[in-house]
């Protein structure tokens, strides 16, 4: 008769729960049960565990042997258990001191030749170890660099049983075979998830391939970027196939700040649960972008799926930008469902099992041409379609999603002239992004002591009781309300594009020309105000 316990973690979402891992031998016909609401891969534990302790030159208990899982009531799936069941089993074998395990958390699979895998979601694992009080951790050595990101925690990477086991019981430590250098790595196989409209590269690559400069013209396009990211606005582009919409979302990540060390850690969390962290890089310390195709499913943007809930699009662009090209073509559905997660900066997931929540406060643009052909424009008669197609395709973005987007620019066709160069070159990304963060500690350092960080996240009545706009400045705006060509929303988000305007060209406040610059930014109608920031300054 022998018991032994240590611990493991459950995930729900990027939450984690610490789960008491229980092993208990009694006399009678040699038998493995599992307990505490398992799912399918935990429950096939049972036969790679048996497989990992002998191949580790151990002995299996020929003995009835219970495994529970504690808390009972809380759904557990995956295959980080297998660590600490096998060495829960080990503890009641007394092959290791049952005392040793009690104050360790394990997260790890085990394969049949007794190799410790890395699993998804290793931060959010320790992060949940460290806040309930654990002061080591033992993961897969492959992963040790992302478990180290949390401060306060001994981590033990091992790479097989066999050294976890002369570990525990203070025995020389066996060598193991290093992988072959240069080819893949059979041990991150699985982990990673392609197809999700993630790119991977360094900032500074990026940056240099997908410079600012290179798009020709689009004064207010390029404008209304540059606010987008000194504020945090959503951001609509509409015009013409070709005209440079891409290009300009594309170059938007360059522009914003780094993140700091929380907004990381959150980003990094998301990027670990789904199986996409960068190799090499254990911390996402640059804004994501992801770009889904227009055929994505509801469950693809906002998150869920068959079994475990999966981060969806929304939550992979956490603190980056969300880019929908050819938003017509989406489903509407699938649309209508970005509303709550625009306003609440995150997205709950609801199935039978529990209740999932994942971050989700992002950039998001949208780009769509202004009619089946692309051609519709004010200043000429190119269009080929019927008013009654173009007045369905416009409606395919419904009134109250677009009444969340703070800014919506018209992307002209480029001229002859802009594409041959005899224009005036725009700023660069370095330089725009300097500008950026200049308004951005304006910003931060004027929301101090708040919950908030940009603009975009300040409720209208705190602009409107708290932090005043010039004398006269919302004249204009105010008699937009009451003509119904703005919301109330909309008149907030006004408010809070004029901050950002102001934070740009460095006012104290905003005044008449900042509002003027932010309403023509969301109507389109010209206000009388130069597209150049600098104009204002």
């Amino acid at each position: 008769m022998g018991f032994a316990r240590t611990c493991s973690v459950a995930l729900v979402g990027v939450e984690g729960v610490v789960v008491e891992v229980q092993a208990d031998l009694e006399p009678g016909v040699a038998a493995f049960t599992l307990v505490g609401l398992p799912d399918k891969s935990l429950t096939e534990s049972r036969d790679r565990v048996r497989a990992a302790v002998v191949n580790s030159g151990a002995e299996w208990p020929q003995k009835k042997l219970t495994v529970g899982l504690s808390p009972a009531s809380v759904p557990k799936s995956g295959s980080g258990f297998d660590l600490a069941v096998a060495a829960a089993v080990l503890g009641a074998a007394e092959r290791i001191d049952p005392r040793v395990l009690a104050d360790i958390l394990m997260i790890g699979e085990l394969g049949l030749d007794g190799r410790v895998r890395p699993v998804r979601g290793i931060l959010p694992a320790v992060l949940a170890a460290a806040e309930a009080g654990y002061e080591q951790v033992v993961v897969p050595e492959c992963a040790a660099a992302e478990a180290s990101l949390v401060p306060g925690v001994s981590i033990l990477g091992v790479r097989s049983l066999r050294q976890l086991i002369a570990v525990l019981a203070d025995e020389p430590v066996p060598e193991e075979e290093q992988e072959r250098q240069g080819g893949p790595d059979p041990l991150m196989a699985g982990l990673r998830m392609p197809g999700t409209g993630m790119h991977s590269m360094g900032a500074a690559q990026y940056a240099h391939d997908h410079d600012l400069a290179d798009v020709v013209g689009q004064t207010s396009a390029r404008t209304a970027v540059e606010v987008a990211a000194a504020g945090g606005h959503h951001l609509f582009l509409e015009g013409p196939p070709g005209a440079g919409k891409t290009m300009l979302a594309e170059r938007l990540p360059a522009i914003l700040p780094r993140l700091g060390r929380a907004e990381s850690l959150e980003v990094t969390a998301v990027h670990s649960v789904a199986g996409l962290l960068p190799p090499g890089k254990p911390l996402i310390d640059v804004a994501p972008y992801c770009a889904p195709h227009h055929s994505a499913t509801m469950q693809a943007l906002v998150g869920g799926g068959p079994g475990v809930a999966r981060p969806g699009a929304v939550s992979l662009a956490h603190r980056g930008v969300l880019f929908l090209d050819e938003t017509p073509e989406f489903s509407s559905h699938a649309l209508d469902a970005l509303r709550q997660p625009l306003e609440a900066g995150h997205v709950v997931i609801a199935r039978s099992a529990g209740v999932v929540r994942f971050p989700a406060r992002f950039l998001m643009v949208l780009a769509a041409n202004p009619c089946p052909c692309g051609r519709f424009s004010r200043k000429d008669d190119l269009c080929e379609c019927s008013p009654a197609s173009i007045r369905r395709y416009q409606a395919r973005l419904s009134g109250p999603l677009l009444d969340r987007v703070d800014l919506r620019v018209e992307v002209d066709r480029v001229t002859r002239r802009e594409l041959a160069g005899d224009g005036t070159r725009g700023d660069s990304t370095a330089t725009v992004a300097d500008r950026v963060r200049g308004a951005r500690e304006r910003a931060a350092a004027r929301l101090a002591g708040t919950p908030w960080r940009s603009n975009s996240e300040v409720p209208g009545r705190e602009l409107r009781s708290r932090w005043y706009a010039a004398p006269g400045a919302l004249e204009d705006a105010e008699r937009c309300l009451e003509r119904g060509v703005l919301t109330a929303r909309g008149l907030d988000r006004v408010l809070r594009v004029a901050w950002t305007v102001a934070d740009l060209v460095g006012h104290d406040r905003p005044d008449a020309r900042d509002v003027a610059l932010a309403l023509q930014l969301r109507t389109g109608v010209p206000r009388g105000v130069p597209m150049e920031l600098g104009a204002l300054t």
